[in-house]
């Protein structure tokens, strides 16, 4: 597996988007980012969309996609950029990374902060590099309530596709004593997500692999799957709904986040036409986390 260099990311943006404009400009950066996330700015009630990506790459597809979004939106957002080492991101991520309290059950907690106990939690230990899911954003904490909200279920089989820093597997790891299978598309994010696994010794529950959403051989030597969690963006979500029914096992739970409470509509429009029903939904700030079943 070849490793992405630790010098060769950009981080691409627009800023003071009114909220109805984000969807298009984030369907542009995710053409060509590997990271994509939609951030509040609470003072000027505008939002900016970001994406990291390897300098220099993808520029005319870039380009020919803001156009377009500019075109829908009628907005003409200027594209920002600067450099981001590796060195630089991970620098930024622990800045903006305290000690997290999620729901009833969960610590998640920075390796740079000292260590110490979290009575009546299990406690992740994380350094999130440059692969989302810090436990911070509001889609990572919807998916970690929804994980307490399901854990009677009990699941045996589970999958966290676009796993990011793997917050998500070591969760369920930890509170179902389950083997997880985690996967991302991203070299990186795979290579975090299997130190992450080390620091929680949960390297023997976790697994990672290398896979482009549904398509790869780990996925299908173990499926379907009892849970799948599934944090990633809106439309990537409405275009992978096939392939989740069809590796969700009957009786399976789905956790669906990453999508702006605007955009829930259509991702669950999406998953009831393959036949999946509506569990429950949690709102956290402007994000929605949706928890779905197949029918038995």
């Amino acid at each position: 597996m070849t490793l992405r260099p630790a010098t060769a990311l950009e981080t691409v943006f627009v800023d003071a988007l009114p909220l109805d404009a984000t969807d298009a400009f984030e369907a542009a950066f995710s053409e060509v980012c590997g990271t994509v996330g939609i951030f509040l700015d609470e003072a000027t009630e505008t939002w900016r969309v970001e994406g990291v990506k390897d300098q220099g790459s993808g520029e005319a597809e870039l380009a020919s996609g803001l156009a377009l979004a500019r075109l829908v939106t009628g907005i003409d957002a200027p594209l920002q950029r600067h450099g981001t080492e590796s060195e630089g991101w991970l620098a930024r991520t622990r800045s903006a990374f305290p000690e997290q309290f999620v729901g009833r059950r969960f610590a998640i907690r920075g390796t740079h902060l000292p260590p110490h106990r979290a009575p009546g939690r299990h406690l992740i230990w994380l350094d999130a590099g440059v692969a989302f899911g810090s436990g911070e954003h509001g889609s990572t904490r919807g998916c970690l309530r929804a994980l307490e909200k399901i854990a009677y279920r009990r699941p045996k089989r589970i999958i966290d596709v676009g796993t990011g820093s793997g917050i998500l597997a070591l969760a369920a790891a930890s509170l179902l004593h389950a083997n997880v299978l985690a996967t991302d598309f991203d070299p990186w994010s795979v290579r975090v997500l299997g130190e992450n696994a080390r620091l929680n010794h949960l390297h023997r529950q976790v697994s990672g692999a290398l896979a482009d959403g549904w398509n790869g051989n780990a996925i299908r030597a173990t499926a379907p799957y009892d849970l799948v969690f599934a944090n990633i963006l809106a439309r990537p979500l409405c275009r992978m709904a096939r392939d989740l029914a069809a590796n969700l096992a009957p009786g399976g739970t789905a956790i669906l986040a990453g999508l702006l409470t605007t955009q829930a509509a259509m991702v669950l429009s999406a998953h009831r036409r393959q036949g999946l029903v509506l569990e429950s939904r949690l709102i956290e700030g402007a994000w929605t986390t949706l928890i779905l079943r197949r029918r038995r």
